[in-house]
C-alpha cells in the first residue's frame, strides 16, 4: 500500500504462495476449483475429500502476515466480485452481484469529460448483461437497473438504448 511496486510485490507474493504451498491441493483433487483476482479467492471444494475449517487451518498457518476470510455460501449462494454465484443441482447459475454499499455513481453526463469516458461504465454493464448467460428476466431486471443508474447520471434512455443496440450487434458479429 502506497507505493506504485505494491501491486506486482504482492502479485509475485502470491503466485509463489499458490505454487509452494496450494499446488499439491490442487493435484490431489481436494479442491475440485481454485481462481484468484488479485486477493479474492474463489475455491470450490468437494466436502468428502476436504472441508472449509481443514483450507482455513491450513492457509493461516502457512504465513502470520497471510490471514484467510472465509466468506460460506448462504442458501446455495455464494458472491465473488460483482457475480453471485447460485448452486442448483448439477449446475452453477450465475448473476450480476452489485454490494450494498454500491453508490451507482458514475461520471455525470454532463460533466466536461470526453463521451467515451462517461459512457464508459454503461458501455461495461450492458457488455457484461450480454456477456454472461443470463436467463430473460434477469437481463430485463439488468437493463432497467442500467437504466436507473444512468438515470441518476443524467444519461439520456437514447442513449443508453444506442449503447445497448451497438453491443448487442458486436456480440452477434463475435459469436
Amino acid at each position: 500500500m502506497g507505493s506504485p511496486i505494491s501491486g506486482l510485490i504482492a502479485e509475485l507474493f502470491l503466485q509463489h504462495f499458490e505454487e509452494i504451498h496450494l499446488k499439491h491441493i490442487l493435484d490431489a483433487k481436494k479442491i475440485t476449483y481454485y481462481t484468484r483476482y488479485v486477493d479474492d479467492i474463489l475455491i470450490i471444494y468437494e466436502s468428502a475429500k476436504i472441508n472449509a475449517q481443514d483450507i482455513d487451518t491450513y492457509i493461516n498457518s502457512i504465513h502470520s502476515k497471510l490471514k484467510l476470510k472465509i466468506t460460506h455460501e448462504e442458501q446455495r449462494s455464494i458472491h465473488f466480485l460483482d457475480f453471485t454465484i447460485t448452486r442448483n443441482q448439477n449446475k452453477l447459475e450465475i448473476d450480476i452481484y452489485r454490494k450494498p454499499t454500491a453508490t451507482d455513481t458514475t461520471i455525470n453526463v454532463l460533466s466536461n469529460h470526453p463521451i467515451e469516458h462517461r459512457m464508459a461504465a454503461y458501455t461495461y454493464y450492458i457488455d457484461r448483461m450480454h456477456a454472461l448467460p443470463l436467463d430473460k428476466s434477469k437481463k430485463r431486471k439488468e437493463w432497467q437497473t442500467i437504466q436507473r443508474i444512468g438515470k441518476n447520471n443524467n444519461v439520456l434512455t437514447q442513449l443508453l438504448k444506442k449503447t445497448q443496440q451497438t453491443d448487442a450487434a458486436k456480440n452477434q458479429t463475435s459469436n
